[in-house]
């Protein structure tokens, strides 16, 4: 008997993660979880869900290093905590999105 995926699956990584389409807030095109799943925009064109894809595995690829964690009030960078309420999520400036930005 086969295994049949919920329609919200999009695809399994590597380890067995699954990649989840679902509605996300307005402005956020994808989403990793701290414990590696993915999770993109299900609005978004195919083309933008295959961008949204390459960026956050970038963020997952940080995670498993321990680069990058997370939580309500922080994001870890390197040991540095960065507070969410000062800063501006998905800022092409942050050290973090500059490396999903550029292998994205």
């Amino acid at each position: 008997m086969g295994y049949k995926m919920k329609n919200n699956v999009v695809d399994l990584l590597s380890d067995g993660k699954p990649i989840l389409k679902e509605s996300l807030e307005k402005g956020v095109n994808g989403i990793t979880l701290n414990d590696g799943t993915i999770v993109v925009d299900k609005n978004l064109s195919p083309i933008q869900q295959k961008l949204a894809i390459s960026h956050e595995k970038v963020h997952r690829d940080q995670i498993i290093r321990g680069d990058l964690s997370y939580d309500d009030e922080n994001v870890y960078w390197k040991g540095k905590s960065y507070p969410r309420k000062k800063m501006k999520e998905g800022s092409k400036s942050l050290e973090w999105e500059k490396e999903a930005y550029k292998k994205q």
